[in-house]
Order: C-alpha cells, then sequence, then structure tokens
C-alpha cells in the first residue's frame, strides 16, 4: 500500500479524535495520503472511510496502544519502512491532573511512556530516511505547560518541558539538512484529553477554550511561515522571543566556572 514514488504520506498519532483527527483532515486536503495511528481502531476506520471519501486519498490505519513496548515497536518498524512518508506529527498524549501524591504509580508511568518515550522512538523511527532524502517534517505537539507547572501538573508539564527541549535541540542538529520541526506549544484546546485527566472540560472557563480545529490551522499557519515553535494562543509573538532570548542569557551566565558571589563564604 501507498508505494507509489509520486505519492507522500503523512502519518499521525492519536488521530482517532480532537487534534489529531484535525491535522489528519487538514493534510488530507494537502494531498497527503495518511497513516492514522490510535488505540482506537472502530474510530479509526470510520475517520478513514470519511476522508478517503472527502479527499480522495489513501489511508492506512493502525490500531495501537504506543505506552506498550510490541505496539511501540510495530508502529516504528511501520513508519520506518515507509518510503513515501514525508511527515510525522507526534500528537499521542495523556494526562493525569491531580498532585504526585495523588497520582498512581501506572499513570505517571504511562504519562511517561506516550509523552516521552512514544514521541522519542517515533521520531528516532522516521529521521534515518528523511535525513537520507533530504525531506521530511516532524511536528511535535507539546504545550504551554512545556512552559509553566501548576501544583496537578508536575509530571505532565515535566513530560512537555522535554518535548520542548527535544525539539529545540533537534532543530539545531537538523539545520542545513531539508529536513524541518515544528513544536507546537497549544492552550487550553476542546479535547477528550480533559475529561480523561480529571479535569472536566466543563469546569473551565469557556472564555479560555480554543477548538481543536482553530487550534491546528494556527498551527500550520505558523508552519507555513516557518515559525520554529507556535504559540497559537499568544497573539504577541514577542513574548516568545523575550522568553528564548532570556533563556540563551540564563544559560550563558552558568558558563564561568566560578561560585557565584551570593554563596561565597563570608
Amino acid at each position: 500500500m501507498m508505494n507509489s514514488a509520486t505519492r507522500k504520506v503523512a502519518a499521525i498519532t492519536g488521530a482517532s479524535s480532537g487534534i489529531g483527527s484535525v491535522y489528519a483532515d487538514r493534510f488530507a486536503a494537502r494531498g497527503y495520503d495518511l497513516i492514522l495511528i490510535a488505540r482506537r481502531g472502530e474510530r479509526l476506520a470510520a475517520l478513514s472511510g470519511q476522508l478517503s471519501a472527502v479527499y480522495g486519498v489513501e489511508v492506512e490505519v493502525i490500531s495501537a496502544d504506543l505506552t506498550k513496548e510490541a505496539d511501540l515497536v510495530r508502529v516504528a518498524g511501520s513508519l520506518a519502512d515507509s518510503a513515501a512518508l514525508r511527515v510525522l506529527v507526534n500528537n499521542a498524549g495523556n494526562s493525569r491532573l491531580a498532585p504526585l501524591a495523588d497520582t498512581s504509580a501506572a499513570e505517571s508511568a504511562s504519562m511517561i511512556a506516550l509523552n516521552i518515550v512514544a514521541l522519542t522512538r517515533l521520531t528516532e523511527a522516521v529521521l534515518p530516511s528523511f535525513l537520507s532524502q533530504k525531506d521530511g517534517l516532524i511536528i511535535n505537539i507539546a504545550s504551554v505547560l512545556s512552559l509553566h507547572a501548576l501544583p496537578t501538573s508536575a509530571i505532565y508539564s515535566g513530560t512537555k518541558g522535554y518535548v520542548l527541549n527535544l525539539s529545540r535541540g533537534l532543530q539545531q542538529e537538523l539545520a542545513g539538512t531539508g529536513v524541518r520541526l515544528q513544536v507546537v506549544l497549544p492552550g487550553t484546546t476542546a479535547t477528550e484529553l480533559w475529561d480523561l485527566s480529571g479535569v472536566p472540560l466543563a469546569s473551565l472557563n469557556k472564555a479560555k477554550i480554543m477548538s481543536a480545529e482553530d487550534m491546528v490551522d494556527a498551527a500550520l499557519a505558523g508552519l507555513d511561515n516557518h515559525e520554529d515553535v507556535t504559540l497559537p494562543s499568544v497573539a504577541d509573538a514577542s513574548l516568545w522571543d523575550a522568553y528564548d532570548a532570556a533563556r540563551s542569557k540564563l544559560f550563558l551566565a552558568t558558563q564561568t566556572g566560578k561560585t557565584a558571589p551570593r554563596y561565597a563564604k563570608s
């Protein structure tokens, strides 16, 4: 399937609903065949039929739980073997918003396995082909909680901080290779993740909630504008520039080899 050299393929994780399903629609509209990956096979099948009918694209569905090693190995192998693959959207993620003391070891492990391990392994799987072809795009979905932590988000913020830092490092690695990486930091977005997190979407301030459609469309506009980091809900782009500059300045200030004067013995 999808073995024509003239075709281009986008793979999207967490594609059965929310942000992932919108990305699937938007890349199909851009002429990409699709590999849709999620746990819920019946939803993938329904979405596959819909997108094929509307856009005339080929769609492969892979039902997999990326927190399970066997499923992750299977998906990584499938992506590595797809010569036509040009885009990977690392969207799959989960969240348990609760104090760490009230979060089970299994819940923490699941967040780390999906938000960190699966994203890293799938990125590693596609990079050799992308680099050899000097063509490819990786979109990593992080969160504004990459930049901030709440009393209920220590694990989730930690995993998304990893996604941001991994993405920033890879962007430097990939400079000049023909392979692009965009990291997207959504704010509060209307998806099923909220109800699964233990914080119902209905309990949030509606004025602060963005639709998944608006989030993805803004992220793709940022991609088309060659942004490396896209914050769909932030109107003043200079805020990111100031944050990034301050981060770099702080890092440079650590490179002295000397103890800061305030820690010197009196």
